[in-house]
């Protein structure tokens, strides 16, 4: 059962009127049945009315529903084959930062992607999807092996952003996050990299200074949080919508000031109402994205990704 967002609630009341009619309705009944669908189009009507109109807090709001598909989601909805790895080498495997060899149709490819989780035990396993420095050293030694082996990387972002404990500054965390900024630039192979939820600060460039960056129509991608951003200007988080709507992190608004390259519809509702949509929503995004990067040899795949960067903010 779909959990309701603040927002929603008057959806929230037409679909609960539709399954307590259907329950409470004689076998047969063609008043109730008519009743029924008459309320059905009125539901999908303001379903899709009101995500046409959505404010970037409700955005938000949107690309962080405890439903909406995941890294594991991703995954297993798109490739043939996964092979995951695990560990920096160095200190440990970090459990919110996956990744590993994929096959989408009949391209090899390295995946990488924060995961959030979907209940309480496995969000506390994966850390929220907050990468500590290992599991951004991890990035790097994939995406060492993707250069090495001539495959194209695939990122997919959904983060709050790194990992802020002390545990994680003293193993180097802005450094971690430096070295895989670092390595995505300088990849000799074809990067995609997809705003899947939130895209949070540099827990989330880390893995998405990519030569095409895509997002998901209701995702969005930011330098701090809208409650952060409250925090520090109103020293109240009861101002995270006037920031959201401020700091313009939304895919529309990113995408017209170039730092994002392409925007992946949603089904009617987010991402959230069907998954399996909008996973194959992605995966036709994604396999048109590497038709065209494939094609273009190593440094013309760096010098694009150098000018992109470059630009963004530019005069």
């Amino acid at each position: 059962m779909t959990s309701y967002l603040d927002f929603e609630k008057p959806i929230a009341a037409l679909e609960a009127r539709i399954l307590e009619l259907r329950d409470t309705a004689d076998e047969g009944s063609l008043d109730i049945e008519a009743e029924i669908e008459k309320l059905r189009t009125k539901s999908a009507k303001m379903l899709a009315d009101t995500y046409s109109k959505l404010t970037p807090w409700q955005k938000t709001q949107v690309a962080r529903h405890p439903e909406r598909p995941h890294f594991k989601d991703f995954v297993a909805g798109l490739f043939d084959e996964f092979l995951p790895l695990g560990g920096d080498r160095n200190f440990g495997d970090d459990q919110a930062i996956l990744g590993g060899f994929a096959r989408l149709g009949d391209r090899r490819l390295v995946v990488i992607g924060h995961e959030k989780g979907d209940d309480t035990q496995s969000r506390l396993r994966h850390n929220f999807g907050m990468g500590k420095p290992e599991g951004y050293r991890k990035a790097i030694r994939l995406m060492d092996m993707a250069d090495r082996f001539s495959l194209p990387v695939l990122t997919l972002v959904d983060t709050s952003g790194a990992f802020p404990g002390v545990s994680a500054e003293e193993r180097g965390q802005a450094e971690a996050i430096a070295r895989s900024t670092e390595k995505c630039l300088s990849l000799g192979v074809p990067m995609v990299a997809v705003i899947v939820g939130e895209g949070g600060s540099g827990g989330a460039v880390a893995l998405a200074a990519a030569e095409r960056v895509l997002m998901f129509e209701h995702a969005v991608y930011s330098v701090i949080s809208p409650e952060g951003c409250a925090s520090i200007l109103w020293r109240t988080s009861d101002k995270a919508d006037v920031a959201a709507d401020a700091m313009q992190i939304t895919a529309q608004n990113l995408e017209r000031l170039g730092v994002i390259d392409r925007i992946i519809s949603e089904p009617v509702g987010g991402a959230h109402r069907d998954q399996n949509l909008a996973i194959a929503y992605l995966g036709k995004a994604i396999e048109e994205e590497f038709e065209q990067l494939e094609k273009l040899d190593r440094e013309a795949l760096r010098r694009i990704r150098r000018e992109k960067f470059l630009q963004i903010g530019a005069l």
